[in-house]
């Protein structure tokens, strides 16, 4: 190996100031071009990652090093890539690789309701790493990408999910009278196409199981309470008593006593549908409404782009001055979304 100079050195020192410039000046446009699209973020980590990766690479190769000392430089990062990909099963590159799993399938959003095992609750974040779920006590939980992918994912659709509650009879009472007690309840609710299905026939009830389809998937915790209460009210109305068959109560009753309660002053006062959710969801709430922010601002900055073209192709005077207004208008509502985009983002900073 030949002596070194000081002008051997300056490819490297060239190399190094263009990679380290080309990474400053790239990280800068690409955190500029995410920040409206946080459910890409997982992009962003991807490539500064190839970018330093082959920018170490470049920096490698033109060191004034002897083939053998390169080679052996590259073998060895080589060596740590493979373990690293090797042992990502458990480590953080699993969790890493199951995020990009994750966000290519699109099967849960953030707002969506989501059941893996037995945790259930309302997603606030998805990370790169994790996915945060705000549960029904109001509390954030946190999963690991690779504990999601690699259990099995119960989404509540957005258009709507099935309702349903069960109750075991006895079999002194009529089936068509439990199945129109519990029709009743669920269009009560509010529930549209209620069915009743007998899941169980047991050696001393039966068990019925009332369904019917929820749209407003957002409060879906005071629909399910408020399906068991009307269960109660409609089951009691059609004189049907909810004990069980061996029931036993050693007080002293008429033949004719039924056990229903009576009506009190305050029977009809409820619970105001949504409040259950807006206070246990509130997280997920704003984490899914900013999200929704940003893609309507998304879309109007297209619809404004859109208008610009159309503005200078037009020729007609009458309409560049109708273009020209809508044009304006989209722009002033741009600019008041994009105030409101950044207060929210300042206030979860």
């Amino acid at each position: 190996m030949t002596d070194l100079n000081l002008f051997d050195f300056v490819p490297a020192v060239v190399t190094i100031i263009l990679v380290v410039g080309g990474f400053m000046a790239s990280n800068l446009l690409l955190i500029r071009h995410y920040k409206a699209e946080p459910k890409y973020r997982h992009r962003l980590y991807l490539i500064k990652f190839a970018i330093a990766f082959v920018g170490v690479l470049l920096i490698i190769v033109v060191l004034p090093l002897s083939e053998s000392t390169r080679g052996q430089l590259l073998g060895l990062i080589g060596i740590v890539l493979s373990a690293t990909i090797a042992l990502s099963s458990t480590t953080f590159v699993g969790n890493a690789m199951a995020g990009i799993m994750l966000r290519s399938l699109s099967s849960f959003k953030v707002g969506d309701f989501i059941r893996v095992e037995e945790n259930f609750g309302r997603v606030s974040e998805m990370g790169f790493l994790h996915v945060e779920i705000q549960t029904a006590d109001r509390d954030l939980m946190t999963l690991p990408n690779l504990y999601v992918v690699t259990h099995p994912t119960k989404v509540i659709h957005a258009t709507g999910t099935i309702i349903s509650a069960e109750v075991t009879l006895g079999y002194d009472v009529s089936r068509r009278n439990a199945d129109r007690a519990l029709l009743e309840a669920a269009q009560e609710t509010g529930l549209t196409d209620p069915f009743v299905l007998i899941t169980k026939l047991g050696d001393f009830s039966v068990a019925y199981q009332i369904n019917g389809l929820l749209s407003e998937v957002k409060q879906v915790l005071s629909y399910r309470s408020t399906l068991h209460k009307k269960m109660l009210d409609h089951l009691h109305q059609f004189g049907i008593e909810i004990v069980s068959p061996s029931f036993m109560n050693t007080r002293a009753y008429p033949l004719d006593k039924q056990f229903i309660p009576q009506h009190g002053p305050h029977e009809h006062v409820e619970a105001e549908a949504g409040k259950a959710e807006e206070l246990v969801f509130d997280i997920a709430e704003d984490a899914a409404s900013l999200q929704e922010m940003r893609g309507e601002y998304k879309n109007l900055s297209a619809q404004v782009a859109e208008k610009e073209k159309q503005l200078a192709k037009s020729s007609e005077d009458q309409q560049r001055k109708e273009l020209a207004k809508e044009l304006e208008r989209l722009k002033r509502r741009g600019e008041r979304m994009q105030v409101a985009i950044e207060k929210r983002e300042q206030a979860e900073s």
